[in-house]
């Protein structure tokens, strides 16, 4: 029997702000937004300035159903949001899912907080979409679709985050982002969502010499996504969340130290496509 498509699409790998410029051609510079393709069901995780180019892509494509699902509510992830044109079509189905807050806040509320008067024109009243918001916890199972499993886990970050894995096909990706690490120390939580996976891609905004000075700002390095890689047997491994003032040239040097011993890891780029 030949394996459903399981695919993978980074429309925005930065953290922090959305860059341009000659320095930002070849990794790209939108904010995080990642779709996963599962046979027919389309998943797209986090809301950053690259979703507004992939919503614009998923409807030339005449698509109509979307599961939406966030990490966190920082602005970096969802600043795309109220630019993601299928939200304002009568015929398109969203369901947004968010466990970060646990019960202090709901997704319903957060979307209301997001688009509202004066940081933004118009609010969620004016969404023609059926939008169905989902409440979870971190730890969840969630079942978006048939044959499509989100194991979810809470991440160290302020505020809070929510890493995934979906698993499909028998294959996994793991979505790990925003998380820092305890310098000796590998996240349990973690590992436990990366176990096996076929690709992992992982917070590797900072590098280990950066560490310490970023201490608290809740992101990893490309050194520590090596490491936990590797314990956990994961097959292939890409960094994302790269740093706003990272170039292409640091990025392709970064990309070039890691697979000196581990061809199989890379730097995500816009637009980059992964089959998995």
């Amino acid at each position: 029997m030949t394996a459903l498509p399981f695919q993978v699409k980074l429309w925005g790998v930065r953290g922090s702000l959305p860059v341009s410029g000659r320095d930002f051609v070849k990794f790209g510079g939108n904010t995080i937004c990642t779709e996963l393709r599962c046979g027919d069901h389309v998943l797209l995780f986090d809301a950053g300035s690259g979703l507004p180019i992939a919503g614009k892509a998923l409807m030339a494509e005449g698509l109509k159903s979307f599961n939406l699902f966030f990490s966190h509510w920082h602005y970096d992830h969802v600043m795309g949001l109220p630019f993601f044109v299928p939200i304002y079509d009568r015929s398109t189905s969203l369901t947004v899912w968010s466990g970060h807050m646990g019960d202090a806040m709901s997704t319903k509320q957060m979307m209301r907080e997001l688009m509202r008067p004066p940081f933004f024109p118009i609010g969620p009243e004016f969404c023609a979409a059926c939008i169905d918001a989902h409440d979870f916890h971190m730890g969840d199972v969630l079942e978006p679709a048939p044959g499509v499993t989100v194991r979810t886990a809470g991440l160290n970050h302020p505020g809070h985050a929510v890493g995934f894995r979906v698993e499909f096909g028998g294959r996994a990706v793991a979505i790990i982002t925003d998380t820092e690490h305890e310098p000796g120390h590998l996240d349990p939580a973690v590992l436990a969502l990366i176990e096996g996976a076929d690709l992992m891609l992982y917070d590797a905004s900072y590098q280990e010499e950066e560490q310490n000075r970023f201490k608290g700002f809740g992101h990893s390095s490309w050194q520590q996504g090596i490491t936990l890689a590797r314990t956990a047997g994961v097959k292939s491994w890409g960094f994302i969340h790269h740093a706003h003032w990272r170039t292409d040239r640091d990025l392709a040097r970064i990309e070039r130290l890691a697979q000196k011993d581990f061809p199989q890891a890379f730097c995500g780029r816009d637009l980059q496509v992964i089959a998995v």
